[in-house]
C-alpha cells in the first residue's frame, strides 16, 4: 500500500494505509479503512483527512471522468472509447482490468479492475499530469459496494448489463443487481443499454443505446460478415460504421462506446463513426490464435458471457474447453455446463483458476448441469485439455478455449503458476 507524495502541503505525504503513518504523513480516511482510524494515530498520522477533502489535490476537477459498469463489457467498452478518443485527437487514460493505459502507452500491468481509492487518485494525477482530457475507468460491482470511488465525479457513467457473476460475494442476484443499480441513482450523466430488463436508474440526464429497444441512439441495421457494421440513429441522424470486432454482443459494446464518445466530445457521431475501424478489439476477447486450424481463445467465465461468444460462432460446429474458478459463485457452475453442452458440439471441462477447492469437485459440478454426457471430457489438466480439443478437431470445426482469455497464469492454492492458453496452443500447434 503506497504513500502518495503531494508538493505545497503542510504534510509531505497522504497514505490509505494506517501503518505507514507518521509525523510527515497523513491519514486518507475512506470508507475501506475508517476501522484503522485509532491505529493511524498511534501511528502518529501528521493529520487525517476524508478522501473527498483531497480530491482537488489531485486534479479530479481537471479531468473529464467516465465510469463503466456491468458484468460483461467493461474492459472492451472501456478500450473502445479510449481507442476513440486517441484517434480523435484526444489525449486520454484508461483504468481498468488490463492496467493503467495512457496517450497509447502502459503505464502499470494488471491490478483489480478498479484499485484502491487513493491508487485511483494517483493514476488520475499522473493523466492531469500528461495532459490527459479523459480517464476512462471500469467499475466493478466490489468498488461500487466498498465505496472505492468516494469523491470521484463521473462526468458519465455507462452500464453495459446485469447478468450472473460474484455471486461468492453478493450472495443473491437481488442484491448483485441492486449494488450495479445503486451507481445510477445520482442526477449526473449517464448512458445505460436500454435492452437491459434489470436495468433501474434516475431518469434525470438519462440516455440510452440499444438494439432491440427505442434508444437515444439505436442500432437501425446490422451485419456480422468479416467483423461488423451498422447503421446508428439518433433522432434526425443516420451514421454508418464498420468494425474489426465480431459477434453481436459487441455491437452492444461499441454502440456504448460510440454513444459515449459522442456525449463526452463535440465531435459529430460521423467523425467517431470513422474511427470506429481503427479498434482492433482487446487481446484475449474473441481472439483468434490460429486460422487453420480456427482456435479462438476468449475471457469468457460467466454463463451469459459463454452464451454470447458461442452463440456469435454458432454457424460453427464447436470444441469447447473450459473450467470456473475456484473461490468464487458456484452456482454458476451447472449452468455453465448447460450452456456449453446446449451450444458445442464437444466439451472439455478442465481446471481454471482452482485456487484452494479441488478440481475435480468444480469439475463435477459443472457436469451435474449436462443432461447427455456423451460427448463430455473431463481433463483437469488444462494444457492436456486443451491438446486433446486440438488432436479431436476435424475440417471445420473450431476450437473455442474459455475462462481465462488474456491471463498468463494459473492460480493454485494461492499461488500463480506461468500458464497461457494462447501460448499453449501456439507451443502444441509448433506456430
Amino acid at each position: 500500500m503506497l504513500k502518495i507524495e503531494l508538493p505545497e502541503q503542510s504534510y509531505r505525504y497522504v497514505t490509505e494505509n494506517s501503518q505507514k503513518c507518521d509525523s510527515e504523513t497523513a491519514f486518507v480516511l475512506t470508507y475501506q479503512n475508517k476501522k484503522y482510524l485509532q491505529n493511524a494515530q498511534d501511528n502518529g498520522a501528521y493529520s487525517v483527512i476524508n478522501i473527498q477533502d483531497i480530491a482537488t489535490l489531485f486534479g479530479i476537477d481537471k479531468i473529464k471522468i467516465v465510469g463503466i459498469t456491468g458484468t460483461n463489457g467493461k474492459t472492451t467498452t472501456a478500450s473502445a472509447i479510449y481507442s476513440f478518443l486517441l484517434d480523435l485527437g484526444y489525449k486520454a487514460a484508461m483504468q481498468g482490468t488490463r492496467g493503467l493505459f495512457m496517450n497509447d502507452e502502459v503505464c502499470e500491468g494488471k491490478t483489480l479492475t478498479t484499485p484502491s481509492v487513493l491508487n485511483t487518485y494517483k493514476h488520475i494525477y499522473q493523466a492531469v499530469q500528461a495532459g490527459c482530457d479523459y480517464f476512462i475507468m471500469e467499475v466493478s460491482s466490489h468498488a461500487i459496494e466498498q465505496k472505492r470511488i468516494e469523491g470521484l465525479n463521473f462526468s458519465l457513467k455507462i452500464l453495459t448489463n446485469i447478468t450472473q457473476d460474484h455471486l461468492d460475494y453478493h450472495h443473491t442476484i437481488e442484491e448483485y443487481i441492486k449494488v450495479k443499480n445503486s451507481f445510477f441513482q445520482d442526477e449526473g450523466k449517464k448512458l445505460i443499454n436500454k435492452d437491459e430488463v434489470k436495468a433501474a436508474f434516475n431518469f434525470k440526464n438519462a440516455y440510452t443505446y440499444g438494439i432491440e429497444n427505442p434508444a437515444t441512439y439505436r442500432l437501425m441495421a446490422y451485419s456480422l460478415n468479416d467483423g461488423s457494421s451498422g447503421i446508428i440513429q439518433h433522432f434526425q441522424e443516420i451514421v454508418p460504421f464498420t468494425a474489426s470486432l465480431h459477434g453481436f454482443f459487441n455491437l452492444y459494446n461499441l454502440m456504448a462506446a460510440i454513444s459515449a464518445t459522442h456525449l463526452i466530445t463535440d465531435k459529430s457521431l460521423e467523425e467517431i463513426a470513422d474511427v470506429v475501424d481503427n479498434f482492433a478489439g482487446v487481446s484475449g476477447r474473441m481472439e483468434q490464435v490460429c486460422a487453420v486450424p480456427n482456435v479462438i481463445v476468449d475471457f469468457a467465465h460467466t454463463p451469459d458471457g459463454m452464451q454470447q461468444v458461442l452463440n456469435a460462432l454458432k454457424e460453427k460446429e464447436l470444441i469447447v474447453v473450459f473450467g470456473a474458478g475456484g473461490d468464487r459463485d458456484k452456482s454458476k457452475r451447472p449452468i455453465m455446463g448447460r450452456v456449453g453442452a446446449s451450444l458445442a458440439k464437444k466439451l472439455f471441462i478442465t481446471s481454471d483458476n482452482p485456487r484452494n477447492e479441488d478440481p475435480q469437485t468444480i469439475a463435477d459440478e459443472i457436469v451435474a448441469g449436462i443432461q447427455d454426457t456423451t460427448n463430455v471430457v473431463v481433463e483437469l489438466n488444462r494444457k492436456k485439455a486443451i491438446e486433446m480439443a486440438l488432436d479431436s478437431q476435424e475440417d471445420e470445426e473450431v476450437v473455442v478455449i474459455l475462462g481465462k482469455g488474456d491471463e498468463s497464469y494459473q492460480i493454485i492454492y494461492d499461488k500463480k503458476f506461468p500458464f497461457d492458453d494462447r501460448e499453449v496452443v501456439k507451443e502444441l500447434l509448433n506456430i
